[in-house]
């Protein structure tokens, strides 16, 4: 099947070089690769085009998650297309052909993403948010299958995820004007539509962030925002109460069992900042564009509220 590859950057710096290298030295054939760039200040679009990239620029405030992968979509006539992030780094030079075989297995199978396993300088909250998302057994998904649960079903990633072409387009692609979550969105509507979701977990990227606590809040205020917004899903698929717990306990076990102790307080703050942040999220409405921007991560998208 032919395959656009589609990276969004802003300022990719040292780690961009390396992921491009690696998607450059990938060894099934890629039709296209584009990069959207928010006007980086720095040599982001010279490394894209110095591996023979095609390069699109925007402004900066036009940067939009689904909005901006959606217009990158425009033209592509390929069977398939897979959304990259600049801080994602390919494992393997057969990462993206071991992600789209999955589509071979199944015309209704319409949206894969891969794994994601910490960068080398991880710290242990990061580390164990890629291992307990990203397991090491794949699986195919519809929403009348038992596993995953609720809203997890719904999970996928565009740090590294395939899409087929034809189906993105039937939903009108991306939406528009998504704090986060566009990926999300989109498995979503594939699930209602009576498609399949594919966790391919052979299929490597390295990617991880050592975020702050106050980068966790807002992060987590964020995904408030974005399950209150799109309540259908919550509706269709199932809440997510109890997974915070469920996860905030794990992580206390994991950073444990590393003894990395330190870590533990550090655990338990970064767990309270989450639930506080996604709490104050939910009532974004009450709180208000003004306060609301200065409580989020994606800034960009109170502009436009």
């Amino acid at each position: 099947m032919s395959l656009t590859v589609i990276i969004p950057t802003y300022n990719g710096g040292c780690l961009w070089k390396e992921s491009a290298k690696a998607i450059s030295t990938q060894l099934m054939n890629i039709d296209q690769i584009k990069v959207i760039d928010s006007s980086s200040k720095d040599d982001t679009r010279e490394v894209a085009k110095s591996f023979g990239f095609d390069v699109y620029v925007i402004d900066q405030k036009d940067f939009d998650h689904g909005g901006t992968r959606s217009i990158a979509l425009e033209g592509v006539a390929t069977d398939l297309v897979v959304f990259l992030t600049q801080d994602a780094l390919l494992n393997s030079n057969d990462a993206i052909s071991k992600l789209i075989a999955i589509f071979d297995e199944a015309d209704d199978i319409v949206c894969a993403y891969g794994r994601q396993l910490p960068h080398i300088d991880a710290n242990p909250l990061a580390q164990h948010a890629r291992y307990n998302s990203y397991k090491e057994q794949g699986y195919v998904t519809g929403l009348d299958d038992h596993f995953p649960m609720g809203f997890r079903k719904a999970f996928i990633s565009n740090s590294f995820a395939a899409y087929r072409t034809d189906f993105l387009r039937s939903i009108g692609a991306f939406p528009k004007h998504l704090i986060l979550g566009e990926d999300a969105y989109v498995a979503a509507k594939a699930l209602s539509a009576g498609k399949r979701v594919a966790y391919v977990a052979e299929s490597h990227v390295l990617h991880s962030h050592n975020y702050s606590t106050f980068e966790e809040f807002k992060r987590y205020f964020d995904i408030g925002v974005f399950h209150t917004t799109q309540s259908w899903m919550v509706k269709q698929l199932g809440g997510v109460e109890g997974e915070g717990v469920k996860f905030a306990l794990d992580q206390i076990k994991y950073v444990i069992k590393q003894n990395k102790y330190p870590w533990v307080f550090k655990s338990i703050f970064a767990s309270l900042a989450k639930y506080l942040g996604y709490k104050l999220g939910k009532k974004h409405k009450i709180l208000g564009p003004k306060i609301s921007r200065k409580l989020s991560m994606y800034k960009s998208y109170w502009n436009r509220v």
